[in-house]
């Protein structure tokens, strides 16, 4: 009787579904060299199997039998895909710009700029109303809702999100914290954080180092998390149970936030109307 070999993926993307199909069946050092390998797949890229391996906190052995776990012959074969992965990722900004302008050839520039971002958005929110499930929704809303102060954690693209949402929660008067202070003292605004309020994490690929640690760093003061992210395999994900997966469409690389902001405004009213709910509640 022969053993099948599995097929070690030579895409990218290919890796990233075979690693998340195999998350919860891998060894404890190999779901961590799993995770520092979706976190940080440019050091993957770049680093050697000694840096790699502190980085991630395991033994470099370690490195060779995750490989070996994916049907690789040796890590050497695996940090391959990674190194193919930054000579095929997104085109600079400038090398964007340019495929926008042949799009927009012989037509008004602003009116083609408005279609294609209009049809992303309009993808974004379409897969986003199929997937989201409602009572996901609610026990979120209700999180949120029996927090005494909501810890809001988005930083660079995200950053606007937790803005919005922290302007209107502001309105609504539910009380909260914005990471991403001028005055770098996230880390200890977040240190106050506790079980009897809640965080709403939010990161997409690439995903902000810093907003990954805040994350981690309430969940672990047992301050109940929300994530909104872009991957089952997101670090965001391995930090709380209660995430919700945002997939935006893009036109010529560049992202709008349609799905994300439709998410944050739903849950900002959903939790709103909880709180007046408990107060009616409290009060009859």
């Amino acid at each position: 009787m022969t053993v099948e070999t599995p097929i070690a993926p030579r895409e990218f993307n290919d890796l990233r579904d075979l690693i998340i199909n195999k998350r919860d069946k891998l060894p404890k050092r190999l779901a961590q060299v799993a995770a520092f390998t979706v976190e940080c797949p440019d050091d993957i890229a770049f680093g050697t199997v000694g840096s790699i391996a502190e980085q991630a906190a395991v033994h470099p052995s370690t490195l060779v039998r995750f490989a070996q776990a994916l049907g690789y012959e040796g890590f050497s074969e695996l940090q391959a895909v990674f190194q193919q992965r930054l000579r095929d990722r997104p085109s600079p900004y400038d090398a964007r710009l340019d495929a926008v302008d042949a799009r927009t050839s012989g037509v008004s520039p602003v009116a083609a700029l408005i279609e294609g971002f209009s049809q992303a958005s309009i993808r974004s929110v379409e897969r986003f109303r199929e997937r989201i499930e409602a009572e996901a929704l609610d026990q979120a809303a209700e999180i949120l809702a029996r927090a005494h102060t909501v810890y809001l954690i988005g930083l660079r693209r995200s950053y606007p999100v937790t803005s919005y949402l922290n302007y209107t929660f502001g309105t609504l008067g539910v009380q909260t914290v914005l990471a991403g202070s001028p005055s770098g003292v996230d880390r200890e605004a977040l240190s106050f954080a506790g079980p009897r309020d809640a965080a709403l994490a939010i990161s997409f690929t690439p995903y902000a180092p810093a907003a990954i640690e805040y994350a981690r760093q309430v969940a672990m003061q047992k301050t109940p998390l929300v994530a909104i992210t872009d991957s089952p395999f997101s670090p965001l994900a391995v930090s709380t149970k209660l995430w919700f997966e945002i997939v935006e469409s893009d036109f010529e690389g560049f992202r709008t936030l349609a799905a994300t902001m439709t998410l944050v405004a739903a849950l900002a009213v959903a939790v709103a109307e909880k709180r007046r709910a408990a107060e009616k509640k409290r009060a009859s």
